[in-house]
C-alpha cells in the first residue's frame, strides 16, 4: 500500500482545519493537505475531511452556500468511490445541505451557542469512522456550535435506525441518551449519522480536539479512534 493521503478542505469562514491538520499530520503521523476549496482535486487523495468553522458567514443556513461549491462535485465522486468523507461540525452541516448525508442541522433549541465536553455513544461499528470503536463504547469529545440540532422526521429516524445509519448520540455518564445528556436538542440525542454505505459520515463534536490526552479534562485521545477508523478502512480497502 502508498502512502495514504488526506485533504482538509478550507472554505471561507473555515477555522478549525489546522486544529484536523495537527491531528493527523503531528499526531498521527499522517500525510495530510490543507487545500482550498476552488482548488480541490479529489482523485489525488485517498479521504476528505470537511472541518468546522463558520464557512460563508453561515448565511442563509450552516453549509448552504459551502454546500455549492465546486469543490463539492469532487467530494461526490469520492463518496461514490467508496472514499471516506467526514465532516465535523460545520462540514457536517455542509455535507447535509449537499445531500450526501440525511437530515438538517437546525438552530440549537436553547437559541445559545454551547461550546462543552459531552459523552457520545457509539452506535455501529460499521462505517469508516467508527470501525474501531466498540458497540456502546462511550467516547469524550467536545461539541462547539450553535445550530447543532439535528433533525429528520419520523419516517426517515426509522429508517435511519432500521439501516444502522445512526453513528453517534449524546449519552450521560451512564451511557444512557437522556434529555438531560442532549446538549442541542437533537431527535433521538443523534450526535453523527453516516450515508447507506457507511463511508460518508458526520459529526457536531470535535474529535480533533479531543486528540490528545493533555486537551481532556478526562485524560483522553478518544478522538483519534475516529481517526485510526479512517486509516484501517482505507488500508482495508488497498
Amino acid at each position: 500500500m502508498g502512502e495514504i493521503r488526506v485533504a482538509v478542505l478550507q472554505f471561507p469562514g473555515t477555522n478549525c482545519d489546522y486544529d484536523v491538520y495537527h491531528a493527523l499530520a503531528r499526531v498521527l503521523g499522517v500525510h495530510t493537505e490543507l487545500i482550498w476549496h476552488t482548488l480541490f482535486r479529489g482523485d489525488r487523495y485517498d479521504a476528505v475531511i470537511l472541518p468546522g468553522g463558520f464557512s460563508y458567514g453561515d448565511y442563509l443556513r450552516a453549509g448552504a452556500i459551502a454546500a455549492h461549491s465546486p469543490a463539492m462535485d469532487q467530494v461526490r465522486e469520492m463518496a461514490k468511490e467508496g472514499k471516506p468523507v467526514l465532516g465535523i461540525c460545520n462540514g457536517f452541516q455542509i455535507l447535509t445541505e449537499a445531500e450526501l448525508l440525511p437530515g438538517s442541522l437546525l438552530p440549537n433549541d436553547h437559541l445559545r451557542f454551547i461550546c462543552k465536553w459531552v459523552r457520545i455513544r457509539v452506535e455501529t461499528t460499521r462505517t469508516a469512522f467508527s470501525n474501531q470503536c466498540q458497540k456502546g463504547q462511550v467516547l469524550h469529545i467536545p461539541i462547539a456550535h450553535n445550530e447543532g440540532r439535528f433533525f429528520v422526521d419520523d419516517r426517515t429516524l426509522k429508517e435511519l435506525v432500521e439501516n444502522e445509519q445512526v453513528v453517534f448520540r449524546y449519552v450521560d455518564e451512564r451511557g444512557e441518551p437522556t434529555p438531560e445528556a442532549n446538549p442541542n436538542g437533537s431527535v433521538s440525542n443523534i450526535a453523527g449519522v453516516c450515508n447507506l454505505e457507511g463511508n460518508v459520515v458526520g459529526l457536531m463534536p470535535h474529535p480533533e480536539r479531543a486528540s490528545e490526552p493533555i486537551l481532556s479534562p478526562f485524560n483522553s485521545n478518544d478522538g483519534l479512534l475516529i481517526f485510526f477508523s479512517m486509516l484501517n478502512y482505507i488500508s482495508r480497502k488497498t
